[in-house]
């Protein structure tokens, strides 16, 4: 494999002149020396920063063990890891941060868990609250920083040259053209190990007219393979143009890859790849012709973020990034092709939109002898012996997306094959789903990442949403393109008290196990017609129209074996389970339905590692997270609410989840909490009048007497008078209000006027005084005797016109 230096540097403003700082090798880049990262002598000195920044390397080499790299801006330009004596320490998790607890957030596991990606319908869609103006980038859901275009003519070096640190032999990897006695390097030569030829003297020079058609006009930039010129088109307007030579004519692999990237982006056409125009020679050498990207790389935006004092960028702004570079990655695949060597460095930001520039290293995935270019620290593991592919395509994205969005430190070294605990990294604290999703796509094992870039953009975005959501507060709501919307929202009627006199009881296995979303019918099986039509019928009906089905498929498999969850017959479930995982191997639905049984059936402890490898294999979708919550509301229910917290803070057409969440803070004794999370349905939401209705009963049902307070019950009636509630059902909640403060009133008055319980005098309760006991009698008096009108049932009857006649204010004749 060749050596990993960087294979293409991004055109730049550099002046090459020698840094002044004593004992530094180094030069000045983009007006700060890439070694010590220091501005030159006579530059003024920056203003302080708001946030303390790391602390400047001194120059030299990283001290990190095994690293290669150079200090640059505070960092170490090949791990990431800041100057320090000593072995960094770990970096504490936030005040903010909760444990991982029983919930496990490592690599999805090896084995028979199938990870097979079924697309299911369209990829997510919806709206999202605007705070500013929005491009493209990150699905018009983040606003990411403009970056302007740059004048092509202020990109050109005063002088152009190779750094001595940034000298390597292209055939064994070996330091070549250094300085030895006080003498500087030379520029050209021969390796003294393996005796190739090196040459980092530019072959252009202003003026010269490349192909009878390109005007040179200086360097750009050096990289890996060669220099890069910048040029005018005499034969189309004077147009920019880039052209990129060789590292040196010896090279066998560079001119391969030089001659792969002519012959295949000739016909790659998107709007987020470089454009390449021609291929020409000039005095024995050949140049590719691309058009000129002028802005700034990641790699540029990364180290400017951290001289403003900051480890890496916002969470949203590089998750921004990789979505766009998956659409690329996406068209490259569709084409037969891998990018192969992707990294911040080959990826540039101009305006709103990226451009993967460096495209030297492209192949065919049918070729088998091609050179593979990678980089340490983001190439798969097993690309040395497999080759390229679209899995370690994808690995390279998960690996820059983690490089942008945290300190990687050692990320080349002891991290070059991994993501570090989540414990040590406190953003994948905040966020677990993210967590996650980088853990996926950089498995070890390639059958484990993501299969595609579709699914692994797919599973991102949701990701996305949730990171904002956590961030501003605002949720964005999206349909899922693998699992259809809830079902329905058992344990929301609360009206009447159940057996346990608790405002919220808890839910059966089965009746979660049923309310949870359904995963999408595969719309390309033959049956998936005739199941459309069926969504309406009851289980037992499904099933008996479903057995005359005119052929049987995976998808009629599927369903029936849902039916037969439903309808508790868990042996024919899983029989049509086990048909349909010797058909579909690798298609995760098996997988979902099987923990779906083991749910209904009641084992818990079963199910909660079923749905946790679920949430890892699709780490942007709601689903997952509602099943392995419930699984968590009894053993560990801090888990179980930031999981429901994470799912209705993003999208509120979860409902589920906010009575969940109600369910276990008045389970813990904090009504205040299980009230304000009901409050938080909003009125366009068909169980807001649920919601409003729960919040009622929640203040008033299943509560000692003593714990009530008079602006509780105040309260509590002014929220039920506002509610749109007729007949029945509104009598039997004012009724229970009224019960509940007759029994208040019925304490020693001590209890009434302290400010513990707050000052009960001119409060009212359905127009009557919350002091004067006779008043609320007569109301609840007329509510009794309205309930007994309602009712059909004669024993009813008579049992609310007692309890009318027993409440009844004493009245003398």
């Amino acid at each position: 494999m060749p050596p990993e230096a960087p294979r293409q540097a991004q055109p730049g403003s550099a002046s090459a002149d020698k840094c002044t700082q004593p004992g530094c090798t180094g030069s000045f880049q983009d007006g700060y020396c890439d070694v010590c990262g220091n501005p030159p002598a006579s530059a003024s000195a920056p203003a302080p920063l708001a946030a303390a920044a790391p602390p400047m390397a001194a120059p030299g080499r990283c001290t990190q063990p095994g690293c290669t790299g150079t200090l640059q801006d505070g960092y170490c330009d090949v791990c990431g890891s800041p100057p320090s004596l000593g072995t960094p320490a770990s970096t504490p998790a936030t005040s903010g941060s909760t444990s991982s607890g029983s919930v496990s957030s490592s690599s999805l596991p090896s084995g028979s868990f199938a990870t097979g990606s079924v697309r299911t319908g369209s990829s997510r869609t919806g709206s999202s609250r605007s705070s500013g103006r929005r491009g493209a980038l990150g699905a018009g859901l983040v606003e990411v920083p403009r970056v302007p275009y740059r004048d092509p003519s202020t990109a050109i070096l005063a002088n152009p040259e190779v750094a001595e640190n940034r000298r390597f032999c292209s055939g064994c990897g070996e330091p070549v053209g250094r300085a030895k006695g006080g003498r500087p390097g030379r520029t050209e030569g021969f390796c003294a190990k393996c005796g190739a030829a090196y040459s980092f003297t530019p072959k252009l020079q202003k003026g010269d007219l490349v192909g009878g058609q390109y005007e040179v006009l200086g360097c750009l930039a050096h990289g890996g393979l060669g220099w890069i010129y910048l040029a005018k088109d005499k034969n189309v307007s004077d147009r920019w143009v880039v052209l990129k030579g060789l590292l040196d004519s010896g090279d066998a692999d560079a001119l391969a890859a030089a001659a792969a990237e002519r012959a295949f982006l000739a016909e790659v056409e998107h709007p987020n790849i470089v454009k390449i125009y021609n291929f020409v020679q000039h005095s024995g050498s050949g140049y590719i012709v691309m058009e000129y990207v002028g802005g700034q790389s990641l790699k540029d935006i990364l180290q400017q973020r951290r001289k403003q004092g900051e480890d890496a960028l916002p969470l949203g702004q590089a998750i921004a990034y990789a979505l766009e570079v998956l659409q690329a990655f996406g068209y490259l695949h569709s084409q037969g092709l891998v990018y192969c060597d992707f990294k911040p460095d080959n990826v540039i930001q101009t305006e709103e939109q990226l451009r993967l520039i460096d495209m030297g290293a492209v192949r065919r995935l049918d070729d088998q002898d091609g050179a593979i270019f990678g980089t340490v620290g983001y190439q798969a593991p097993e690309i040395a012996d497999a080759g390229p592919s679209i899995s370690s395509d994808l690995y390279t994205v998960g690996r820059a997306l983690a490089v942008l969005s945290f300190r990687f430190a050692r990320f080349t070294t002891e991290f070059s094959d991994a993501i570090p605990a989540r414990t040590e990294v406190p953003l994948l604290m905040r966020h677990e789903s993210y967590d996650r999703f980088l853990r996926r796509a950089t498995h070890r094992d390639p059958a484990l990442r993501f299969h595609d870039a579709a699914e692994m953009a797919d599973q991102l975005t949701g990701v996305l949403r949730e990171v904002l959501a956590a961030e501003d507060g605002y949720a964005r709501p999206a349909a899922s393109g693998l699992f259809g919307p809830e079902r329905f929202a058992p344990g929301t009627d609360t009206t009447r008290p159940g057996n346990d006199d608790t405002a919220l009881p808890p839910l059966s296995r089965a009746a979660a196990a049923a309310s949870l979303p359904v995963p999408l019918v595969d719309g390309t099986d033959p049956a998936a017609g005739f199941l459309a039509g069926l969504t309406a019928l009851e289980p037992a009906q499904l099933a008996a129209t479903i057995a005359n089905a005119p052929q049987q498929t995976p998808e009629i498999s599927l369903t029936l074996a849902r039916v037969r969850i439903e309808l508790g017959d868990f042996p024919a479930a899983r029989a049509f389970l086990d048909q349909v995982a010797a058909e579909r191997p690798d298609d995760w639905r098996v997988d979902w339905y099987r923990a779906l049984a083991t749910l209904a059936e009641g084992y818990l402890d079963k199910a909660q590692p079923q749905f946790d490898r679920l949430y890892s294999l699709l780490p942007g979708e709601a689903a997952p997270k509602l099943a392995l919550a419930y699984c968590l509301e009894e053993r560990a229910p801090r888990e179980a609410i930031r999981l429901y917290e994470t799912v209705w803070r993003t999208d509120q057409s979860y409902i589920n989840a906010a009575f969940a969440l109600a369910r276990i803070h008045l389970k813990a004794g904090n009504r205040t909490a299980a009230v304000a999370v009901l409050d938080s349905v909003p009125k366009t939401s068909i169980r807001y009048l649920p919601a409003q209705v729960a919040a009622v009963a929640t203040v008033v049902r299943g509560r000692a007497v003593n714990d009530l307070t008079a602006a509780e019950l105040a309260g509590a009636g002014e929220r039920l008078s506002r509610l749109d509630l007729e007949g029945e059902r509104r009598a039997r909640l004012v009724a229970e209000v009224l019960e509940a403060a007759l029994a208040w009133l019925s304490l020693p008055s001590s209890h009434h006027g302290s400010s513990r319980h707050g000052n009960a005098q001119g409060g009212t309760l359905f127009g009557a005084p919350l002091t004067d006991a006779a008043a609320l009698r007569r109301v609840l008096e007329d509510e009794y005797r309205a309930l007994a009108q309602h009712t059909r049932d004669k024993e009813d009857r008579r049992l609310l016109i007692d309890r009318a006649n027993a409440v009844r204010p004493r009245t003398l004749l």
